[in-house]
C-alpha cells in the first residue's frame, strides 16, 4: 500500500509516483501470454521516458519502440540492448536516420516511401545495409478516440498494401535496404479485439505474399495500445490478444514484436496534487489544486477520465471542477467529478497516470515540472528531481 501523505509530506507536490511492482506484474503478465512463441516486447518509451523506468524494463529483457532519436539515447543509455530498439515515427530527420543507423538498432520502421529513399541514400553514404521494417496503414477502424486512431487511411501513419508492396520489392533489389520486419499499429487504447485481429490478418496476409515473391522477413511487429481500464472499461486480456495475434499468423514461422506502453505504465502511476482552497461561482463549485494542465494534459487534451481519491476524507461528495492555477480556461483536471468538502493542504490523488502524464508536461505560465518518485518493494526513491526556475532559464540566461 503505497503511503501517499508521506510522500506528499517528503517530497512535495505537484507529484508523480510510480509503483514498479505494478509495471514488473504488467510486463511478466504480457509475456506469459506469448510464451512458446519467438517474441520481444518491445516498450513503448513514448508512455513514460523516465530513464529509470526504461531500465526497471529493460532489467526485465524488455526492448524499446522509439519515436526519436532522443528515445533511442534514452534507451541505449537505461541498457536496452541495441537488438532489440526500433525507431518508428513519420518524420525522421536525416540526422536521426544516420545516428540510428550508426547505433545498429534492430531496425528502423519506415512510414512512406520517401522515407525509405531517404534511408537508403544515408545507408549508401555510410556504405553500410540499413535493417528495415514497413510500416503497414490496414485501413481498420480502432474504435477509440480519434486523436489515438492510427491505422486508418485518414490518419498520417503508415502506407496502404499496395505501397507496402512496392518498397518491399525495392528494398530486396537495393544494396544498401535489408528489410527484415513488417509493421502495424492501429492505435492506442485498444479495448476491442476484432480490430486488432481483422488488422494482424490483413498484414499476414501480405507476409504471405511477400514469401511467395521470395521475400523472408524475420519479424512480425503487431505494435501497441492495448487498453486500460481508467473508468468501467472492458479491457482485453494478454491471453486473448496473444490467442487473435497467433491464431493470424499461423503457418508462419517468425518472431513477434509487441511495443506496450499504456498497458504497462498507465495504472502503475499517480499523480499527487494539494488543494489550495474551494471557491464557488454562483451554483458552480471549484477546487484549485496546485497541479494543472501543464503536468498532465490528459484530461484537458482527450477530455480524458481520471478517478480522483481524497485521502482521508469521508463526507458527502458533490459535483466540482477540479482546477489549476494555469491562465486557460482548459486547466482542469476533472470537471463535475464528485468529492468531499476539500479544505486547503488537503491531498488529492489521480489515479492512472503512469502514461502519457509526465511526458506530454510543459512547462507553461513558467511553471517548473514536478517531481517523479519510484515505489518498489515498499521502498521510494527519487528518480527525478523537481524542476527549479534555474533549471528553466538555463538555456536563455546567456542570452540576455
Amino acid at each position: 500500500m503505497i503511503q501517499f501523505q508521506a510522500l506528499a509530506q517528503t517530497y512535495g507536490t505537484p507529484l508523480y509516483v510510480y509503483d514498479f511492482d505494478a509495471m514488473k506484474e504488467q510486463f511478466e503478465s504480457l509475456k506469459e501470454a506469448f510464451r512458446g512463441r519467438k517474441s520481444i516486447l518491445a516498450y513503448a518509451v513514448k508512455a513514460n521516458s523516465n530513464l529509470s523506468v526504461i531500465k526497471h524494463f529493460a532489467q526485465l529483457g524488455s526492448g524499446a519502440d522509439c519515436v526519436s532519436i532522443g528515445e533511442v539515447r534514452r534507451a541505449l543509455m537505461a541498457g536496452v540492448p541495441k537488438y532489440r530498439i526500433l525507431f518508428s515515427g513519420v518524420g525522421k530527420r536525416d540526422d536521426e536516420i544516420r545516428e540510428a543507423i550508426q547505433s545498429d538498432i534492430l531496425y528502423i520502421n519506415l512510414e512512406s516511401e520517401g522515407e525509405l529513399s531517404r534511408v537508403e541514400a544515408i545507408a549508401k553514404e555510410l556504405g553500410v545495409k540499413a535493417r528495415i521494417s514497413i510500416r503497414v496503414n490496414p485501413n481498420i477502424d480502432p474504435q477509440t478516440h480519434p486523436y489515438i486512431s492510427t491505422g486508418l487511411h485518414d490518419n498520417k501513419f503508415g502506407v496502404e498494401i499496395d505501397a507496402a508492396k512496392r518498397m518491399y520489392i525495392h528494398a530486396k533489389n537495393s544494396d544498401n535496404l535489408d528489410a527484415v520486419g513488417i509493421h502495424f499499429h492501429i492505435g492506442s487504447q485498444l479495448t476491442q479485439l476484432e480490430p486488432i485481429y481483422e488488422a494482424a490478418v490483413i498484414v499476414a496476409d501480405l507476409l504471405r505474399s511477400l514469401q511467395a515473391i521470395d521475400i523472408e522477413l524475420k519479424f512480425f511487429d503487431i505494435g501497441g495500445g492495448l487498453g486500460v481500464r481508467y473508468n468501467d472499461e472492458t479491457t482485453i486480456t494478454p491471453y486473448d490478444y496473444a490467442q487473435a495475434i497467433l491464431g493470424a499468423l499461423k503457418g508462419i514461422d517468425v518472431t513477434i514484436i509487441c511495443e506496450p506502453g499504456r498497458f504497462l505504465t498507465a495504472n502503475a502511476g499517480y499523480f499527487l496534487t494539494k488543494v489550495l482552497y474551494e471557491k464557488q461561482n454562483g451554483a458552480k463549485r471549484f477546487v484549485v489544486v496546485d497541479g494543472a494542465m501543464n503536468d498532465l494534459i490528459r484530461p484537458s487534451l482527450y477530455n480524458a477520465y481520471h478517478r480522483i481519491e481524497a485521502v482521508g476524507k469521508t463526507s458527502e461528495a458533490t459535483p466540482v471542477d477540479v482546477v489549476g492555477p494555469v491562465c486557460e480556461s482548459g486547466d482542469f483536471l476533472a470537471k463535475n467529478y464528485p468529492l468531499p468538502a476539500m479544505e486547503h493542504n488537503d491531498l488529492l490523488v489521480v489515479h492512472s497516470a503512469g502514461a502519457y502524464g509526465f511526458g506530454m508536461g510543459s512547462n507553461y505560465n513558467t511553471r517548473g515540472r514536478s517531481a517523479e518518485i519510484a515505489v518498489e518493494n515498499g521502498e521510494a526513491r527519487i528518480i527525478r528531481a523537481r524542476e527549479t526556475f534555474e533549471d528553466l532559464i538555463a538555456l536563455e540566461r546567456e542570452y540576455l
